[in-house]
């Protein structure tokens, strides 16, 4: 199973697909594709954000991800930045979803917790981390493919969660509703 991971950024887009293989004792999880989707500063933003999409939508096609995991625009300081940010995550899961590939989001703290155990850990935590689960020789380099393969990694890390709440919640019973008139019906 592929899972492109996303840490959005207008001018520095990091992805990172990972690959997890069942083998007959443990599931092995490999890097497939590290990188960074750049685009100029100087260029009208929405130039940028067509090469962003031309560049997302060729890793969809290039890789088939079962799931695309983007890190979640939580708080930025600059709203300039943020908007950019947001504007990228959204092209992403556009992209993802005309696909018909799953679309999750994960906040920066919970991609921290999953992968260093803690959701403070630093970025030099998190690249020592992500160069260790997926055993490469070094950090990987730059920071943005390596928090993009941070979000892949907790995703495969809580996916068993997803499934299991996605069980969960197509058996509950759909409680009865009441109509207008305060009688209760079922829908």
């Amino acid at each position: 199973m592929f899972v492109l991971g996303i840490d959005p950024g207008l001018s520095r887009c990091g992805y990172g697909v990972v690959e997890q293989r069942s083998g007959t004792q443990r599931a092995r999880i490999e890097a497939v594709a590290l990188g960074v989707i750049r685009t100029d500063p100087a260029e009208p933003i929405a130039d940028r954000l067509a090469t962003q999409m031309r560049e997302l939508q060729a890793l969809v096609d290039e890789f088939s991800p079962a799931v695309v995991a983007v890190e979640r625009v939580f708080f930025q300081v600059n709203a300039r930045t943020a908007m950019g940010v947001a504007q990228v995550a959204g092209l992403a899961m556009a992209v993802a979803s005309a696909a018909g590939t799953e679309v999750v989001e994960y906040t920066p703290s919970q991609v921290k917790q999953s992968i260093a155990g803690w959701g403070g850990a630093d970025k030099e935590q998190m690249q020592r981390m992500v160069g260790e689960l997926l055993g490469l020789p070094g950090h990987p380099q730059p920071a943005d493919a390596a928090d993009a393969a941070a979000v892949a990694l907790c995703h495969l890390s809580l996916a068993p969660w997803h499934r299991a709440a996605s069980r969960a919640e197509s058996r509950a019973v759909v409680p009865a509703t009441v109509g207008a008139a305060g009688s209760s019906a079922t829908p």
